[in-house]
């Protein structure tokens, strides 16, 4: 789930209908904690954010803390703790006990969890359904490494012999979201390569010829134990132990046990630090000093991040990418502890000095920025400060640009020799399997031709045709009773023989490539009326020039302001993108400005104009 870097594309504070909803979920999906427990994760007075990632996970935590849940589909139902969460109620989810600290390397390097790599307890397996949310402890260790869903039931599994996949893993120890996490806790950076991960090979590799025998234990436990690697990222533990290779990995384990228990001492201990941090500075700061540091903090986002291109801007907007970023190191600004009480007051305030205007949208019932005055003399006389954020959101800006030219679509049309042709390329030594471009395939013809001596004495611009070329040529498309050409012109040649080729096209966008036979479907794009005079925007397709449905339905969802979905083409492979709206024209210039779709590969179908 966070293997790879996802940008956030908004962050926002929970209204209070939200915050109860959400507790209410967390209290019915994990049984297990209390709501003692769970008010001290999210304390009932506490400011609580959700980032929203374009892979639609949403990510809630304390404003200035840690992520604590995270929703991988972005609709409230398959919400899961983090390992921060855990570390702090490691009883909120039942758990998985690993064999040893020799399978923790691969759970933490983002493989999914085997059956064969579950210590199972002497009283059996744990009874459990697919799609339940459980945690992996190694032993002896009380704070959990990894938190995912299981891919089936306990009957199912014992059925299968305790093969296959447990748990797929959605987010573990030192995976991305961890380290995303700067400035509250940074964990033993060595503890887990030295303890759990010990390499045997470099071991091996490290010790001398005549080695202790625990050594040799270690390299055999590592040997004994991981079977295999499947290609999808998933491990496998098999394998008998012998009574000394157990023994030492058990100590090893109370080691990674003992090592990860002191680091999950040292979160809560570092987060009851910050938190009582954060409440003097917010109880020592007066209504004057907070009103100062909103007015800086607007001023500084109006000269750096706000740009005129952007407005008008809803006012939540504003708010959270562009002010509260802003806001000093170690400072959590609270708009209820100004003197403006409300973000709609505090913006009026601003827009009575003159520097911004701002007005109510009557249908979202949210101020929205209009303009900013840039001649204003609070404008020209702040100087904003240079700060390290504005240098990483620039290099980020660049590297998006870079990835968009990387992922520039190429496509090229090429031809696979077919039964018709076959003999020509046997005859010129030509590899009948590959894929030839057509200046490649008119050459191949024409070496035949010169082989075969084929070129008219009296017209050097006309081919005579022997039975083999000619059956390349003609055979099957001449009707019955028709008499076969007995010689072709050179400019005509090359587009016959292509034809009589097998076609196929190789679409390549950034690093990624794929041939594909025949011809190129098209992008459909397709306006209907749903619910009276509703209008749904589809879009299909997208597939065969290598677009992302998921990818595309969060930018436009982003672009447009409206619901998009994702959704299986009924009937047919592949994915279709729901966008709420008539939307047909701005979503074909999107594909076309944006994707580099050529406009003979995109069909447009408005249903809804007569």
């Amino acid at each position: 789930m966070f293997k790879k870097a996802v940008e956030a594309k908004a962050q926002q504070r929970l209204s209070g209908a939200d915050r109860k909803k959400l507790k209410r979920t967390i209290r019915d999906r994990f049984p297990r904690a209390s709501d003692a427990d769970i008010d001290a994760l999210l304390p009932p007075k506490a400011e609580i954010t959700v980032s929203k990632f374009q892979n639609r996970v949403h990510v809630y935590g304390v404003e200035g803390g840690f992520p604590l849940f995270f929703n991988v589909d972005g609709r409230g139902s398959e919400i899961y703790p983090t390992v921060f969460a855990l570390w702090e109620l490691p009883e909120m989810l039942p758990y998985f006990m690993l064999k040893g600290g020799e399978v923790s390397r691969f759970v933490i390097g983002g493989a999914d969890l085997m059956f064969p790599g579950i210590s199972v307890a002497a009283e059996g397996l744990p009874s459990f359904s697919a799609g339940e949310p459980w945690a992996v402890k190694v032993p002896g260790n009380p704070a959990p490494i990894a938190v995912g869903s299981t891919t089936m039931s306990s009957a199912e599994a014992l059925k299968a012999g305790l093969r296959g996949k447990a748990l797929r893993i959605m987010h573990y120890y030192r995976d991305l979201l961890w380290e995303s996490v700067e400035g509250h806790y940074v964990p033993n950076s060595g503890f887990l390569e030295d303890v759990v991960l010990e390499d045997p090979s470099f071991l091996a590799s490290n010790q001398p010829s005549d080695s202790s025998e625990g050594a040799t234990c270690e390299s055999d436990v590592q040997q004994s134990c991981v079977n295999n690697e499947n290609t999808e990222g998933s491990i496998d533990v098999n394998g008998a132990i012998s009574d000394a290779c157990a023994a030492s990995m058990q100590n090893d384990s109370e080691n990674a046990a003992k090592e990860i228990t002191t680091d999950a001492s040292d979160l809560k201990s570092t987060a009851n630090v910050d938190a009582a941090k954060l409440d003097i500075e917010l109880s020592s700061l007066s209504i004057e000093d907070v009103d100062s540091h909103l007015d800086r903090c607007l001023l500084q986002a109006l000269h750096t991040t706000v740009k005129d291109k952007d407005l008008p801007m809803p006012g939540s907007t504003l708010w959270s990418n562009h002010v509260l970023p802003c806001r000093p190191s170690g400072i959590t600004l609270d708009i209820k502890k100004s003197s403006h009480k409300k973000l709609s007051k505090w913006l009026q305030a601003k827009t009575s000095t003159g520097l911004i205007t701002v007005k109510e949208d009557k249908y979202k019932k949210e101020a929205m920025l209009i303009s900013v005055n840039r001649g204003h003399p609070e404008y020209l006389q702040f100087k904003p400060e240079k700060r390290p954020v504005e240098k990483v959101v620039q290099a980020g800006d660049s590297a998006a640009s870079e990835s968009r030219s990387q992922k520039a679509l190429e496509v090229v049309e090429v031809y696979k020799s077919s039964v018709h042709v076959n003999p020509i390329f046997a005859s010129v030594g030509a590899d009948t399997g590959k894929l030839y471009s057509a200046s490649e395939a008119t050459d191949i013809v024409f070496k035949y031709i010169e082989k075969e001596n084929l070129v008219k004495q009296t017209n050097k611009a006309t081919v005579v045709l022997d039975a083999t070329l000619c059956d390349a040529l003609f055979k099957g498309a001449i009707k019955k009773g028709s008499t076969y050409p007995t010689e072709i012109h050179k400019k005509d040649l090359g587009a016959t023989f292509i034809n009589r080729m097998q076609a196929h096209h190789m679409v390549t966008r950034g690093g990624e490539s794929v041939v594909r036979k025949g011809v190129l479907k098209t992008v459909q794009i397709m306006t209907e009326r749903r619910q009276g005079n509703k209008k749904v925007t589809k879009v299909s397709g997208l597939e065969t020039f290598l677009i992302d449905p998921e990818a595309l339905a969060s930018e436009l969802q982003k672009k447009f302001a409206c619901s998009t979905t994702v959704a299986e083409l009924p009937g047919k492979k592949g994915l279709e993108v729901l966008i709420q709206g008539g939307v047909i024209d701005d979503v074909a210039r999107h594909l076309l400005e944006q994707y580099g779709i050529p406009k003979r590969y995109i069909e447009v179908l408005d249903k809804t104009r007569k």
